[in-house]
């Protein structure tokens, strides 16, 4: 038997003459790791591949993570009419089943089933509601440090909650039992990702991009609705699908977000109308995404910048959420055959009445900060920058218009503290009349600008209405100086500008100035 291949790029193997070649590469081979010993013997240091080394730090980056999943199920079922004993069984009638016990929660074949073998009251007088909820919370964290000195805190999660209730009697006290005015609500609230459109141009009295992008997202979310419902197929003269217009639910949610967020409308998630279960969400197809905050401090690790700065911290946030909260059931929503899609259509509005009835969907994002520098010199000199930006989009399915309120946030503040400082005067009630100040003195100056818009854009108008919003500048430097260890004096001034956006509330400037005297008694 011939012995096995050895792999080696340099070495071919001829099935006539494999034994003589692979005694010369194993001989071959046991020479090169006798000189690799013999190196190693005399103190070389054997290095990494490049790429070896960044999957260690790779690896070794991730300083901790939390990852929290909880989920609950609660149900009350009223006019139970047997008993129970040891952990919520009854033994003799095995009922209502260990199933139930352990945690399944019954749909309305289960409560068919119950009220089958006798087990719910018949009593056409009992008008206690069967209730059930539900509720899932998804939270991660994680901090994550590629190279010294930069950290890399992350945040994940997810919220769905949803509440069921509903009748189940009997209506006729003959056994005919019926499951009547079933209601379902609840909410929805995910981490996201939508600063694609925050840094176009915005106007309080123009339209955006994005809007624009939204209104004609809904001609494109019409057709892959109508070819999708075997109750549609057919377009109207307008060239939207039957059933799903202009203004329909199901169109306008997927439209706002593909349109706020540069998504494509062919590949934006739509809403699940199907709901058989108290854990089915309509919006699964929306996942959450990451948040961050970054953090370097390793400036001052560099030979000649430590003699200046003993502190400079660059900072950057980002948050942004989804929502979709007060969810409703529609009582009109009807599939006649069972297919998984809305089937009557409202004679009002010409569309299909969805499973779920949203009233709103907001994005809500900020920039905390965009940019943000902290510097502390070893002169006890310090001072700190930041720039942020925020938004917050809100789709209202009420009266079909979108909100945005926009905000910028710049922040500047410096302060210096000074032991001994020598004034150009004699300090009052010093020691021998000096000009020197024997304790700290602190200087602080901060300012703070915020502009703060609010627009409001109806859908299939051209125009822009300002609704609210305001310019607000705030200035306010101050002096402290301890005293003595019992008193402490503060000289300030603050002063607050607040210019609006609209006419009806008027200019307003707020100063107080004033010296703030702090005695201790004790």
């Amino acid at each position: 038997n011939a012995p096995p291949q050895l792999a080696s790029p340099n070495i071919k193997f001829n099935p006539k003459d494999t034994v003589g070649k692979s005694k010369k590469y194993i001989t071959r081979l046991f020479r090169r790791l006798n000189r690799l010993e013999a190196k190693n013997d005399k103190g070389i240091q054997l290095e990494l591949s490049p790429g070896m080394r960044f999957a260690g730090k790779m690896i070794t980056a991730l300083k901790n993570i939390n990852i929290n999943y909880t989920e609950s199920f609660n149900s009350r079922l009223p006019g139970y009419a047997d008993s129970t004993q040891y952990i919520g069984q009854n033994w003799r009638s095995r009922a209502p089943g260990l199933d139930y016990v352990f945690g399944r929660q019954p749909d309305v074949a289960w409560l068919n089933m119950a009220a089958n073998k006798g087990l719910i009251t018949n009593d056409t007088n009992f008008n206690f509601l069967f209730t059930q909820s539900y509720r899932q919370e998804l939270k991660l964290e994680a901090q994550v440090e590629p190279v010294r000195d930069f950290m890399i805190d992350i945040n994940l999660s997810r919220s769905f909650s949803k509440n069921y209730t509903s009748l189940f009697k009997d209506t006729t006290g003959r056994g005919n039992f019926a499951n009547l005015s079933p209601l379902a609500g609840g909410g929805f609230d995910i981490t996201f990702i939508s600063f694609q459109t925050m840094f176009r141009r915005f106007s309080a009295t123009a339209p955006g991009e994005a809007f624009l992008e939204m209104e004609q997202n809904r001609l494109i979310l019409s057709e892959r609705l109508g070819v999708a419902n075997p109750y549609s197929q057919t377009t109207n003269a307008d060239g939207f699908y039957k059933g799903y217009g202009r203004y329909a639910q199901d169109v306008l949610i997927p439209s706002f977000i593909a349109a706020y967020t540069n998504q494509d409308p062919l590949k934006v998630g739509l809403i699940d109308q199907k709901s058989n279960r108290i854990n089915d969400n309509p919006f699964r197809r929306y996942l959450p995404m990451p948040n961050w905050r970054l953090t370097y401090n390793g400036l001052t690790r560099i030979p000649g910048l430590d003699r200046i700065f003993t502190n400079f911290s660059i900072t950057h946030g980002y948050n942004s959420n989804l929502s979709m909260n007060s969810f409703a059931s529609a009582l009109l929503y009807a599939d006649q055959q069972g297919l998984g899609f809305p089937s009557f259509i409202d004679t009002v509005s010409n569309n299909f009445v969805p499973f779920f009835i949203v009233p709103n969907v907001t994005v809500s994002e900020r920039f905390q900060p965009l940019i943000g520098v902290d510097v502390q010199l070893t002169n006890q000199l310090n001072f700190k920058v930041d720039y942020g930006r925020s938004r917050t989009i809100s789709l209202s399915l009420i009266d079909f218009q979108v909100s945005e309120v926009r905000s910028i946030d710049i922040t500047v503040g410096a302060g210096w503290r000074k032991r001994g400082l020598k004034l150009p005067f004699k300090v009052p009630f010093s020691k021998n009349d000096s000009k020197v100040l024997e304790n700290d003195i602190s200087f602080r100056f901060d300012m703070t600008y915020r502009d703060n818009a609010i627009a409001n854009n109806i859908l299939d108008q051209r125009n822009t209405i300002p609704t609210g919003g305001q310019k607000v500048f705030t200035l306010n430097p101050s002096i402290d100086y301890v005293l003595n260890n019992r008193i402490r004096m503060r000289l300030f001034l603050e002063q607050n500008r607040v210019v609006g956006y609209i006419a009806t509330p008027p200019p307003v400037v707020n100063t107080r100035a004033g010296l703030q005297i702090n005695i201790s008694l004790q």
